[in-house]
């Protein structure tokens, strides 16, 4: 009989801190630079920490849906209860997306290609706010694309950071290293 192991309480601590520390560093550096995505540096850095740290499926979702809550609960950002949407969505895409990753494939990799992931399922919430506000169906698509390719960018940015934060960790044996 195969039993479930239980997340640990030092996992779950993990995955609370790097959602609270997500949504506390996106309203501190709550930048104007006019640039489409920008949020996706914070956002995939956090969630692919987790998923490197934790190593199991439904790290990254967890921690989606904690930075959702908490973002709401402050009132962090526009949106309403849409907020939930920005954090959760791209996280479930993650995690769905991470099980399909085969194992063999070099960290960096799967980090940018979770990144990219999680930056199309960022854009689908904005093009579908735009789809409820009536927005003809072709610039929706516009849109979507547009965001997608900008908030790429800024996913892969912080995707690249994980891989030498991760190896710090392990190296100062904060991880254990079968989860790497």
């Amino acid at each position: 009989m195969n039993k479930k192991i239980p997340l640990s309480l030092q996992d779950s601590l993990f995955i609370g801190f790097c959602a609270t520390l997500l949504v506390a560093l996106t309203s501190i550096l709550r930048l104007k630079l006019g640039l489409s995505g920008h949020s996706m540096l914070l956002m995939s850095f956090f969630y692919l920490i987790c998923y490197g740290a934790i190593g199991r499926f439904g790290g990254i979702t967890a921690c989606g849906v904690i930075a959702g809550i908490v973002a709401m609960a402050l009132g962090v950002g526009k949106g309403g209860p849409m907020i939930l949407l920005k954090f959760a969505l791209p996280a479930l895409a993650m995690d769905c997306v991470g099980l399909l990753l085969p194992l063999a494939m070099h960290l960096r990799w799967r980090c940018v290609s979770l990144a990219l992931t999680g930056s199309l399922a960022w854009a689908l919430k904005g093009a579908l706010t735009n789809m409820l506000a009536g927005m003809a169906l072709k610039l929706v698509f516009i849109q979507w694309g547009l965001s997608a390719l900008k908030g790429g960018v800024f996913a892969i940015l912080g995707a690249l950071l994980v891989p030498p934060v991760l190896a710090r960790l392990v190296a100062h044996d904060l991880l254990q290293r079968d989860k790497c």
